[in-house]
């Protein structure tokens, strides 16, 4: 089955990686009125031989009608690559690079998602796991999210995130849970610059118990204003941005 990744970030960068199979490429207008970056969408989908439909509504006036912002593109495509979970770890080897893994434990929102793929790409993260049920997956919103972000990624969709979480530990992987609570240290005390797998818990409810259980130990954000708490993307990002500076400054010396 196909799929429409829409966008124009999203769009340009699923051509730049070109990992998925492509059918075609819709653009709202005519040719000859293209410039900027949907001109380099059109050339880079030419170069890789991809059909190109420029079409005055239609498609385009459908997507509108269900809250779409399409930006005037759209790109036909086979469903999202997804990886094995030994993949995540080869990748790491090919970087000579300690492991830095963020599983997500039944997230529910696409913009979450989206967001933390973004950061995620950005802090040069090895791969991200996602289970196989009760929780979002990669789709065109979530790709849109993530400006396009998660077509670089690599992603694992397995069935039992604490069978991996074991998997993990028994290689000398440190999986450390972002939760505050009993036990939790604050995040700027935590040592992340070895092996790491970030866990991020769902909207609401957080990690799973048995996950919060296997975790090697939990941080968490102080908070110095009025609100208890920051949403998992934001939350997620900036612990994602603290392990990173913490790997340069130990590659520093």
């Amino acid at each position: 089955m196909s799929e429409l990744i829409y966008g124009r970030r999203a769009v340009s960068e699923a051509l730049r990686a070109n990992r998925r199979h492509f059918f075609r490429l819709w653009v709202e207008g005519e040719g000859a009125q293209v410039s900027g970056i949907l001109a380099e969408i059109t050339g880079t989908a030419e170069a890789l031989k991809i059909p190109i439909r420029f079409i005055q509504g239609g498609l385009f006036d459908r997507m509108k009608r269900e809250n779409v912002n399409h930006q005037g593109v759209a790109l036909e495509t086979g469903g999202y690559p997804y990886v094995g979970f030994d993949e995540l770890l080869r990748r790491s080897r090919r970087q000579d690079e300690p492991p830095f893994l963020l599983i997500l434990d039944h997230l529910q929102d696409p913009q979450n998602l989206g967001a933390l793929f973004r950061t995620a790409e950005a802090m040069g993260v090895h791969g991200v796991v996602l289970p196989d049920r009760r929780a979002a997956s990669v789709t065109p919103a979530v790709s849109n999210a993530s400006a396009g972000a998660v077509e670089h990624l690599s992603v694992a969709q397995i069935k039992n995130i604490n069978r991996a979480i074991d998997e993990l530990k028994g290689l000398g992987i440190w999986v450390v849970g972002l939760e505050k609570g009993e036990g939790s240290i604050p995040l700027v005390q935590a040592d992340l610059n070895g092996p790491l797998a970030l866990v991020v818990g769902s909207e609401g409810k957080g990690m799973s118990r048995l996950t919060r259980e296997k975790c090697d130990f939990r941080v968490h954000l102080p908070m110095w204003g009025k609100v208890e708490s920051l949403n998992a993307a934001v939350a997620g990002s900036i612990a994602l941005y603290e392990a990173r500076i913490g790997r340069v400054r130990a590659e520093a010396g």
